[in-house]
C-alpha cells in the first residue's frame, strides 16, 4: 500500500514538471567578480604603502626578499614581479597565495642588489581573476654603507691639539656604494658613541643625520686622559648598518679650569635638570639656549631608570683630577646617600658610592660634642639637601640638609668615608615650607642660602659671612622668615628653582628657575627674568 502511494505521488510530479507547474531551481550566480582592494609591501622589519604618497620601499637584509601584501575579495592573488631595472617585461618573479580575512601575501626570493622592481597584483576566485593593480615599486640594496673618522683636534697620529675634557670636532664621511649599472639607498644617519653603541636606529639621542655629500661633523667631550675608542656606525636608508673604531689619544691638561658648579669641566658652572626621558641634562649657567652641553644617561641613575625623583647636589671635589664636581644623590625619605666621584668629566662612567653618616658632631665654635638626640644615624630624616660650598678648603665639597624643620651642616672630611662633620645650626623646626637654594660663593668668598617660601612665593636671601678669624658666621639662619629680597616665585610658576652660581659675569650668583611649562629660564641675581626655551 505504501509503494502504491509513493509510485503515484512520483508519478502526479513528474506530469507537474511536464506541464509546467512546477519550476526546476536554478543556483543563483555570482553577480560580483573578485577584486583588489589594496597593496602594500613590507622588508626588514617595515611595511609601506602603495600609494603616490609614499615613497618606494628599500629592501634589504631579509633573506626571504620583500614581503608583497594584498587586500582582495575571492579566494586568493597571484602576484607578477618585473625587473625595471634591466627594462625586460617578462617577469622575473610570479607567485599565487591563498586569501585569509581577505589578505594574501608572498615573499620574493633572489632579487639583484641595485636593482628597482614593479608589481602589480589580481584577485582570484575560481576561474575568476580581476583586473591587475596598479602598480608598486621597490628596490634591493644589501651593500653595507662605510664610514670614515676624521679630526683635527683629535688626529689618529696622535698629534692632538687639544686636551682631555675639551670638546673636539670629529667628521664622519660616509659611502654608500651602489653596483654597476644599480643604485643604492644612500646614507641615512650616523651613531656613535664611546667604546661601544648599544641597539638603536636613526631616531636615538646619539644619530647624527648628514648633508647631502654624506658628511655630518659632531663636537664630543673626550672624556679620558690617554686612550679613546670613538665608535661609529653608518646607517642606510635600507637599514643596513656597519661600524667602524676612531682610536686617539688624548694628553691630560696641564693647566685645567676650577670652577665650583662645573660638572663637565669646562670651567662653566653648570645647571642639572632632567629631560623628559629622565636623562641629567648639563646646561652651562653662561648659555643662551637649552641644549645641553652633555647628558648623563638615565641608566647611570641610582635606580637605573630616571634621575627625576632624586635630588642631586654638587659644588666642589675631593682630591681627584679632573677638578670638576661630585655629585651627591637622595631620594627623599632614603637613608642611603649616593655619591658619584667625577672622574670623567661628568660622564660618570664609574658607579657610585655610599656617603656614609658622619658619627662626629661639632659645635658652633667647631669643638667635638655628642650628638643630639634628634641626630639620625643615616639620611631618611633628610628632606632636602644642597650643596652648600666650600667651607673647609678651595673645593671641599659640603652638604646642607632640612632635617625635623632645621638645618644642619656637613661638612670638613671625605663622605665617602663619613669623615665629615655634622653641625646644627638652627633649632627652632621654624624651616619646613621652605624650598632651599645654595648659590655658592661670590668673588670675595662669601657663602648664602637662599630659600623659596612654599606658601608665599617670596624669596629669601640669608648671608654667611666669611669672620675676621676665617669662620663663617650663621646666624643669618636662625629666623627663617627674614631678609625677604623677591615676590613672586610661587611654586605655582616655577616649581623648581636653583642657583648654579655667576652666570651673567658680575661675580654675584644668580637664580635660575623650571617653569610649569619645562621653559628654562635664568635671572641676573633674582630679578631680569631670560627665558630660554622650552627643555627637552
Amino acid at each position: 500500500m505504501t509503494l502504491r502511494h509513493a509510485r503515484r505521488l512520483g508519478g502526479v510530479t513528474a506530469a507537474a514538471v511536464a506541464a509546467g507547474l512546477l519550476a526546476t531551481p536554478v543556483p543563483a550566480v555570482a553577480d560580483t567578480a573578485p577584486a583588489v582592494l589594496g597593496t602594500e609591501q613590507g622588508g626588514d622589519y617595515r611595511t609601506v604603502a602603495c600609494d603616490p604618497t609614499t615613497a618606494p620601499l628599500w629592501s634589504g637584509r631579509s633573506t626571504y626578499g620583500p614581503t608583497l601584501n594584498a587586500k582582495v575579495t575571492g579566494t586568493g592573488a597571484r602576484f607578477s614581479v618585473r625587473d625595471e631595472t634591466t627594462g625586460a617585461q617578462d617577469p622575473v618573479y610570479t607567485g599565487e597565495a591563498q586569501a585569509y580575512a581577505q589578505k594574501a601575501g608572498v615573499k620574493v626570493p633572489g632579487l639583484l642588489d641595485g636593482h628597482s622592481y614593479a608589481w602589480h597584483v589580481w584577485a582570484l576566485d575560481g576561474t575568476q581573476v580581476s583586473a591587475p593593480s596598479a602598480d608598486c615599486h621597490f628596490s634591493v640594496d644589501t651593500t653595507a654603507p662605510t664610514v670614515t673618522v676624521s679630526s683635527t683636534d683629535f688626529p689618529a697620529s696622535g698629534k692632538a691639539t687639544k686636551y682631555a675634557g675639551q670638546k673636539g670636532t670629529f667628521v664622519l664621511k660616509g659611502v654608500d656604494p651602489a653596483p654597476a649599472g644599480g643604485k643604492s639607498s644612500g646614507i641615512a644617519c650616523f651613531r656613535y658613541g664611546w667604546d661601544y653603541l648599544g641597539v638603536g636606529g636613526c631616531d636615538a639621542t646619539d644619530a647624527v643625520r648628514p648633508g647631502a655629500d654624506g658628511t655630518a661633523t659632531v663636537d664630543l667631550r673626550v672624556v679620558n686622559w690617554g686612550s679613546n675608542n670613538l665608535v661609529v656606525q653608518a646607517i642606510d636608508n635600507t637599514g643596513n648598518v656597519n661600524p667602524t673604531s676612531y682610536s686617539f689619544y688624548a694628553p691630560s691638561n696641564p693647566n685645567p679650569p676650577k670652577t665650583l658648579g662645573d660638572v663637565d669641566g669646562d670651567g662653566v658652572a653648570d645647571i642639572l635638570v632632567p629631560d623628559s626621558q629622565g636623562n641629567l641634562q648639563y646646561i652651562g649657567v653662561n648659555a643662551s639656549g637649552t641644549a645641553p652641553g652633555s647628558t648623563v644617561r638615565a641608566a647611570v641613575a641610582p635606580d637605573r631608570t630616571s634621575w627625576a625623583s632624586y635630588q642631586v647636589a654638587h659644588r666642589g671635589w675631593t682630591d681627584h683630577a679632573p677638578s670638576a664636581d661630585d655629585f651627591f644623590v637622595h631620594k627623599p625619605g632614603q637613608g642611603y646617600l649616593y655619591m658619584y666621584r667625577n672622574f670623567d668629566y661628568g660622564s660618570f662612567g664609574q658607579t657610585w658610592t655610599g656617603a656614609d653618616r658622619s658619627t662626629e658632631c661639632v659645635d658652633d665654635a667647631g669643638t667635638v660634642v655628642a650628638c643630639p638626640a634628634d641626630y639620625a644615624s643615616d639620611w631618611s630624616k633628610a628632606d632636602q639637601l644642597v650643596a652648600f660650598g666650600p667651607v673647609v678648603g678651595d673645593a671641599d665639597p659640603s652638604l646642607l640638609t632640612l632635617e625635623n624643620g632645621n638645618l644642619w651642616l656637613h661638612a670638613g672630611g671625605d663622605f665617602a668615608y663619613g669623615y665629615q662633620q655634622a653641625r646644627k645650626l638652627t633649632t627652632s623646626g621654624a624651616w619646613n615650607g621652605y624650598d632651599l637654594i645654595a648659590p655658592g660663593p661670590d668673588s670675595a668668598g662669601n657663602l648664602a642660602l637662599w630659600a623659596r617660601d612654599r606658601a608665599t612665593g617670596e624669596l629669601h636671601a640669608y648671608p654667611v659671612t666669611k669672620q675676621a678669624d676665617g669662620l663663617l658666621d650663621f646666624s643669618a639662619l636662625a629666623d627663617p622668615a627674614a631678609n625677604v629680597v623677591a615676590t613672586g616665585f610661587t611654586t605655582a610658576a616655577y616649581p623648581t628653582l636653583g642657583s648654579s652660581g655667576d652666570g651673567d659675569g658680575d661675580g654675584k650668583p644668580d637664580l635660575w628657575a623650571v617653569t610649569a611649562d619645562r621653559h628654562l629660564v635664568t635671572f641676573g641675581g633674582w630679578s631680569a627674568p631670560k627665558d630660554l626655551g622650552a627643555l627637552r
